[in-house]
């Protein structure tokens, strides 16, 4: 199964374990993702937006275009990117005068844009395309005993019109994989909430509380680490966990894994390969023995 892959700023910088532990467990399931050549930032800034709605649709649109020329369907990682590269998506689909506008820009660099790529999420490749019987039948070391916490996120199941791979209220393709592979999936509620990453330049206290909220939660519910899809939430749970427990005096100590790096684990894939080692809240506790 061959893809056009659009990594992401994050993937090549703050989220490097998520790209390795993507690569790795792509090629035990037999998917191939073609990184697009010469892509760039999706504009995923929602300031760019507000200033220069043009100028940040072109962003998109630009490595949609890359992406058509390749005639694949366009797969990412990061959930801020599949849903500005899906709405980007959307509204040129939807709108002529926007899509000539978007074209006149594209012009001026040797582009252009029909609208015959459709973007899509990996875990949505991963439930849907390889599905869970193939990523069962690659277990060798079940993860039973492991209690987790699915942590989607807001964006990655914020519109139905986009994202309608799963449900945007209860979303299950995550526990479903985690069940595949022999977790035991906590019943967490905080599933589809904020983080708050949008929050923590200009409200950073409450960001922070956000952030705090769902690791208590997860804690509380006897979870041994949250998994997530989504490099921003990522970042937010794990990066910032420490001054998190700085600020409200608190001790969390949960690990946060990426969803490709507890697959990579039930696959049998070592820690290197899986990036383990540049999570900022060590997740040896939890390793198989």
């Amino acid at each position: 199964m061959k893809y056009a892959f659009f990594p992401g700023c994050s993937v090549h910088s703050s989220a490097r374990e998520y790209g390795m532990s993507c690569d790795a467990v792509s090629k035990v399931l037999g998917i191939d993702l073609i990184e697009i050549p010469e892509w760039s930032c999706c504009g995923s800034v929602d300031a760019v937006y507000a200033y220069n709605p043009v100028l940040s649709v072109s962003l998109a649109a630009r490595n949609l275009a890359l992406a058509e020329k390749m005639k694949m369907d366009i797969v990412t990682l990061c959930s801020a990117c599949f849903l500005t590269l899906s709405r980007a998506n959307r509204m040129l689909n939807e709108d002529a005068t926007l899509k000539g506008q978007i074209n006149s820009v594209l012009k001026e660099i040797g582009l252009n844009y029909n609208g015959g790529v459709k973007v899509r999420h990996y875990l949505d490749v991963l439930i849907n395309d390889i599905g869970v019987k193939k990523i069962s039948e690659n277990v060798k070391t079940p993860l039973k005993g492991l209690k987790v916490a699915p942590y989607y996120g807001c964006t990655i199941v914020r519109t139905p019109e986009i994202a309608s791979f799963d449900h945007r209220e209860h979303p299950t393709s995550m526990d479903k994989i985690l069940e595949a592979i022999g977790a035991t999936n906590v019943n967490y509620p905080d599933k589809t909430r904020c983080c708050g990453a949008s929050l923590m330049v200009t409200k950073e206290k409450i960001a922070m509380e956000m952030t705090k909220n769902l690791l208590v939660d997860a804690k509380n519910l006897g979870a041994n680490c949250i998994v997530t899809p989504c490099p921003m939430c990522h970042f937010n749970l794990d990066a910032r966990q420490r001054d998190i427990e700085s600020m409200f005096d608190i001790d969390i100590d949960l690990p946060i894994l990426y969803i490709t790096q507890v697959i990579g684990l039930a696959f049998g894939l070592s820690p290197d390969e899986l990036g383990l080692k540049m999570n900022c809240v060590s997740p040896s506790k939890i390793l198989p023995t």
